[in-house]
């Protein structure tokens, strides 16, 4: 709660399982006083808030709230409801409980039917019993441990007849927790079946084993960075070390960027590890996640595999945290407390002396920073496995196919080719768009304007399957008008591309082929990530179109091309690290290609064909990279070169907004401290979910300094201070 300037009740319940917590709701009820003070002069207000509760035993507060917003706007704005119940309390016209809500246990159960002694006696001495009396004992008597009430129910036997038996004593009936397991929806097997001696390490991996081990064997905290090519083999290496900790009767955290990566990882380590796996993330239901939670802290676990939120699982006897694809933002919480899961592992890992494993082709700056001045150890994977070649990278320069073909291009004609050749030989392809949708917005030709959020200072974007224009960012969405709303003019027209117009134009061009999409539209349906992984693993399909979730440690050795529709959307962003951001996902898309028998080849359309991260990511030149980006973050004074702190001030008045953020920056100012202060300004999203936004940054060496100076200029201001989002080491400057 320190380190990320935020509550101490908000971080507790970061690491709670779903269903933990029984909360008090306030109930309020009309008293016998309040009855006859109807008959009296009252205020409007209040005459209306006894006489619905008049009507009813007891309402709660919210419901109460909304019915009286709903009868009359004005009078009950606001904090008003609250006051006044207040008042009616004080004058005991009205009385206010707070019951608990929830319940002690979120644990499934059935009802268990088992024989009693008794029960065989009355059987076998042929007692009177009724003809499905009869039926029960003897289903019953063919079984050890007992059977569900709802599968005897099931076979013939009314369950009013198994509860007279049970007051016969014929029978007990007892209630018996069940699991609730992930495994249906989160596994799939590959179509890749594997030699035995596919199995075997390269020389490269074995030598990275022995040195994870050596530092697990010694059972001492510290920080590795497997730093190895796409397709190296890093998960082998981390079952193979995963299995030494185990051995030595430690437990094993494993944490993925994704919800799409966690069915081939687990399924990876359940192949090892067996029962003794759990999953942990928030595509399942919370049940589940319940359910696993439990079963990891009775001990049952050694294995646990889980996105960000994993981080917090109750697992006592640490020896090994990996965290794959460290580099990955989808590690860093984008809400309160905006912890990045790396950091905390690393941090949880040191707690618990673990050793931590950062995995990954493109490392992060700070991570590979680290690695370079000694902080962290570094072993690296220089290539890939079995001797396989990395993919060739082909650069198409999109300009000179939009002044050819128009600008309403999607597929140039190399990569048309390329995909129709590689249907022909019956071989597979990823293609990439990190922005789904259909449309990026919907323009007026007549006066220029978009369809804007009414929340979000953003313009909708079109979804097809839908037919609604949709926010992606508070979730509003709404029909297709037939004209502007702001000039009324008829001619609205789509502009820009999304992952549904890149399908669509594929299911155009080759209606043979079997085409899937994979984007967080079609991820949303409980187990539809590994359906979809599933069917491209064994061979069902030919084609899948994603954003970033395609792009990202999924081994799929039929894939042999992999074509990048718009490689620079990330570099126009307004944020520094949109060249290491770029670079990154190129690499790591690249990487998706030619990891089976056949060679592998990328083709990056993209308008800035000389942009080092892409020319980089094309020769998959990680160092190059690494030190063209540190010479730009040293000359702007960015992370690594310094540390970072955000400070958003929301409102819902952009004037008082801007006014708040001027008179923080000053007090900040004048504290006199090793770090400076840019801003504020607008923020870039200048309007987000209804309310208007400001920020401004603090740059210095020193992070626990920037946030005692907030801490101290907010104190004293607490209406202000509800206002402030905090967001140390920030991930996204929007």
């Amino acid at each position: 709660g320190e380190y990320y300037a935020c509550g101490l009740g908000e971080a507790i319940a970061a690491a709670m399982p779903p269903r933990a917590w029984i909360v008090s709701v306030r109930q309020v009820e009309v008293t016998d006083a309040g009855r006859k003070a109807l008959k009296t002069n009252l205020g409007d207000a209040r005459r209306i808030i006894l006489e619905l509760l008049a009507n009813s035993e007891s309402w709660s507060v919210a419901k109460l709230s909304r019915q009286l917003a709903a009868r009359r706007r004005g009078a009950f704005a606001g904090k008003a409801v609250h006051s006044i119940i207040g008042a009616l309390a004080r004058d005991g016209l009205v009385r206010i409980r707070q019951p608990l809500k929830g319940t002690g246990s979120a644990f499934k159960s059935t009802r268990v039917v088992s024989l009693t002694t008794h029960g065989l006696e009355l059987l076998e001495r042929k007692a009177r019993l009724g003809k499905r009396q009869r039926e029960a004992l003897t289903l019953l008597r063919e079984t050890s441990d007992g059977m569900p009430m709802a599968e005897i129910v099931k076979r013939g036997v009314p369950a009013g007849s198994l509860k007279r038996l049970s007051e016969r004593g014929g029978v007990r009936i007892d209630r018996q927790i069940i699991d609730r397991l992930p495994w249906a929806s989160e596994t799939f097997v590959s179509g890749d079946v594997r030699e035995p001696s596919e199995w075997l390490l390269t020389t490269a991996q074995a030598a990275a084993v022995k040195s994870l081990e050596a530092s697990v064997v010694r059972g001492e905290f510290g920080v590795t960075l497997l730093h190895g090519v796409t397709a190296s083999g890093k998960t082998e290496v981390y079952v193979r070390v995963a299995k030494t900790v185990v051995a030595s009767q430690r437990q094993v955290l494993i944490l993925v960027p994704e919800i799409a990566l966690t069915p081939a990882v687990a399924t990876n380590f359940k192949r090892v590890f067996g029962s003794r796996v759990a999953v942990q993330h928030s595509g399942l239901s919370e049940g589940v996640r319940h359910d696993q939670w439990y079963r990891i802290r009775r001990g049952e676990i050694d294995v646990v595999v889980g996105t960000r939120s994993a981080v917090f699982a109750p697992l006592p006897t640490l020896g090994l945290i990996v965290v794959d694809e460290e580099h990955d933002g989808s590690y860093k919480q984008e809400e309160s407390p905006r912890y990045h899961g790396r950091d905390v592992a690393i941090m949880r890992g040191k707690r618990c002396g673990a050793l931590v494993v950062l995995g990954s082709a493109t490392p992060s700056l700070e991570s590979y920073r680290h690695a370079s001045n000694g902080r962290y150890q570094r072993v690296t994977l220089p290539t890939r496995i079995h001797s396989r070649s990395l993919p060739t990278v082909r650069v198409v320069d999109m300009r000179k196919e939009f002044a050819e073909q128009g600008p309403d291009a999607i597929f140039s004609r190399v990569l048309a080719e390329s995909v129709g050749e590689r249907l022909r030989q019956r071989e597979q392809v990823l293609v990439l768009l990190n922005r789904r949708g259909f449309a990026a917005a919907v323009l007026c030709r007549q006066c220029g304007r978009s369809l804007e959020c009414p929340n979000c200072s953003v313009s909708l974007t079109f979804h097809q399957v839908s037919d609604r224009a949709q926010c992606h960012y508070c979730g509003y969405s709404r029909s297709r008008p037939a004209g502007c709303p702001e000039c009324a003019g008829p001619y609205l027209e789509q502009v820009g591309v999304g992952t549904q117009r890149v399908e669509a134009e594929i299911m155009q061009r080759w209606p043979e082929a079997r085409v899937a999409r994979l984007d967080r539209d079609t991820a949303q349906r409980k187990g539809a990530v590994a359906q979809v992984l599933g069917r491209l693993a064994s061979g069902k399909l030919d084609i899948l179109v994603g954003t970033q979730m395609v792009a990202k440690g999924h081994d799929f050795p039929r894939v042999t091309l992999v074509g990048v529709v718009s490689a620079d959307l990330g570099l126009t962003v307004a944020d520094f690290r949109a060249a290491e951001r770029t670079f990154q996902l190129l690499t790591q898309v690249a990487g998706r290609a030619g990891r089976g028998q056949r060679p592998g080849e990328a083709i990056i359309q993209t308008l800035y064909p000389d942009h080092y991260s892409i020319r980089y990511a094309c020769s998959q030149a990680y160092e190059p990279f690494y030190e063209e980006e540190l010479r730009f973050r040293r000359a702007m004074r960015y992370p690594p070169q310094v540390q970072l702190i955000c400070a958003v001030i929301r409102g819902k008045v952009m004037e008082k907004v801007l006014r708040d953020a001027g008179d923080l920056a000053v007090r900040l100012r004048r504290r006199h401290g090793q770090f400076t202060v840019l801003g504020p300004a607008a923020a870039p999203i200048e309007k987000l979910r209804g309310q208007y936004r400001a920020q401004l940054f603090l740059k210095g060496p020193y992070r626990r300094e920037m946030r005692d100076a907030l801490s101290e200029c907010l104190n004293g201001k607490p209406e202000l201070n509800r206002r402030v989002v905090i967001d140390v080491d920030p991930l996204s400057m929007l």
